[in-house]
């Protein structure tokens, strides 16, 4: 199994297009799965400045297939023409993939760099795929180490010790640009009830505000503000209460932007300063509003522009972890990857003993002798698999693991299991740890057939200790 990434961030395409792409974002995977074979698990990460597609292939001849078919997916959903949708991704493949969530997670390529609020919008990603089935082994154990390499960055450095968010750095623009500072006696109005208006609530109340209007055009504000807090207004009470709001910040990204001729009318005859804040991806605002007399409009761009840098020597220390991090991910894929050929080859040694044992009590009955026989061939079994075992992890290292299964094949007749059937169990316990439950299954196993009873061809039991050898009487 291989993993991929498509990317389309503020740094290498402009915000409208990753609007654009992000049409239909809780969709993509499962549309994906259930159209294409060659992607064996999907997750999407969406945040206010990036989309993202991470996705699992069973082979590294299926990634550009897979590629196609998540291309071909978001063309559908969004109306873009494939190859402007192909354009507009980077594909990341390998160590490549690890490095760059792991740099995200850790609010790295963030415009507020050492921004925490996407940690949570990785984990949440993460989350959704599994709630829809989306999610494989191999992404479930990709998007869990990013969450534990963003909590290494923020114990171990002190990169975002200053508690920086683009919602903040956003607050702290509006303060700037407002005569009066204090945000206990500003009046604000939010449209929005997803995270980032969570978020933008619990800055709000940090500087103080407590006056807080929130509108949903999906109708979820009651239940909002019953856990969060404010006051949920509805369409006919919305227009007097930005006529009456300092500040109007924007989070819900729906389809019913508030153009400049509707907040010029709504606020007709009103002298009173006004800052939009539009933290949405696909704009709640009509840029033009930024125009308007007494009106000031502060953007993603804006923020990303405003954002402060961070001390060099803690992005350094930061960086450093992600990469360490990917890189000790990556060698666990290789080696991961040569566990079936490591379990096929024990399995093929285990039968052919257990049929030479069969032969043996067969003949000579279930005497000290056989006994004795079958304590050495075990133990002679375990040391001449030692080397074999050690070279495949060494060789899955060097990446030439399709070497040792080939030489499995060649000289065995092994077959390890098709990677098509290993990306269905790895969807099957995409939420539990395969490796855990595969060693603890193989010692069940072994044990049973060191501790288990022998029936011969009369009926009649051994109920001997094969793990060492009988005492003579």
């Amino acid at each position: 199994m291989v993993l991929l990434s498509l990317v389309a961030t503020h740094s290498n395409v402009d915000l409208e297009t990753v609007a654009r792409l992000s049409v239909g974002a809780p969709q993509v995977p499962s549309a994906v799965l259930a159209e294409d074979r060659a992607v064996a698990g999907a997750v999407v990460l969406a945040t206010c400045n990036r989309f993202e597609i991470y996705a699992e292939a069973p082979s590294e001849d299926d990634i550009e297939a897979a590629r196609s078919a998540i291309v071909s997916t978001i063309s559908a959903y969004s109306g873009i023409p494939e190859h402007s949708v192909s354009s507009s991704f980077e594909t990341h493949t390998g160590q490549d993939v690890a490095e760059h969530l792991f740099a995200v997670g850790a609010g790295l390529d963030s415009a507020v760099i050492g921004e925490r609020e996407i940690a949570g919008q990785v984990r949440r990603a993460l989350i959704d795929a599994q709630g829809s089935g989306a999610a494989s082994g191999g992404l479930v154990r990709l998007f869990q180490a990013a969450s534990r390499t963003a909590k290494d960055v923020g114990a171990q450095t002190a990169l975002g010790s200053r508690g920086r968010s683009i919602v903040s750095v956003a607050l702290e623009l509006a303060s700037d640009l407002s005569e009066d500072a204090d945000w206990s006696s500003k009046t604000v109005v939010l449209f929005g009830t997803g995270a980032y208006a969570g978020a933008t609530v619990a800055a709000l109340k940090d500087r103080g505000c407590t006056d807080i209007s929130v509108f949903s055009s999906s109708g979820r504000a009651e239940a909002f503000v019953a856990t969060r807090g404010g006051t949920a207004v509805s369409a006919a009470e919305l227009p007097g209460a930005m006529r009456r709001a300092d500040v109007v910040i924007g989070c819900s990204g729906s389809d019913a932007r508030i153009d400049a001729g509707d907040l010029e009318r709504i606020r007709e005859g009103s002298t009173r300063p006004l800052v939009v804040i539009d933290l949405a991806l696909s704009h709640d605002f009509d840029p033009a509003v930024g125009m308007l007399d007494d009106v000031e409009l502060i953007t993603l761009e804006s923020v990303r522009a405003a954002a402060p840098g961070e001390q060099s020597d803690a992005l350094a220390q930061a960086s450093d972890l992600v990469r360490d991090a990917a890189r000790s991910f990556e060698e666990q894929q290789t080696t991961r990857a040569m566990n079936a050929a490591i379990v096929a080859l024990r399995r093929h040694t285990q039968s052919v003993l257990d049929s030479e044992m069969e032969r043996v009590r067969a003949q000579h009955g279930c005497t000290a002798a056989a006994e004795e026989v079958e304590f050495a061939l075990r133990r002679m079994v375990r040391q001449l698999l030692h080397v074999p075992t050690v070279r495949a992890r060494e060789l899955a290292a060097e990446g030439r693991q399709d070497e040792y299964t080939a030489g499995l094949q060649a000289l065995y007749g092994i077959d390890v299991a098709p990677a098509a059937d290993k990306a269905a169990a790895d969807k099957a316990a995409a939420t539990k740890d395969a490796d855990t439950a595969a060693v603890v299954s193989d010692a069940a196993v072994t044990g049973a057939r060191l501790h288990a009873t022998h029936a011969h061809a009369d009926g009649a039991v051994c109920p001997v200790d094969h793990e060492r050898p009988a005492q003579s009487a």
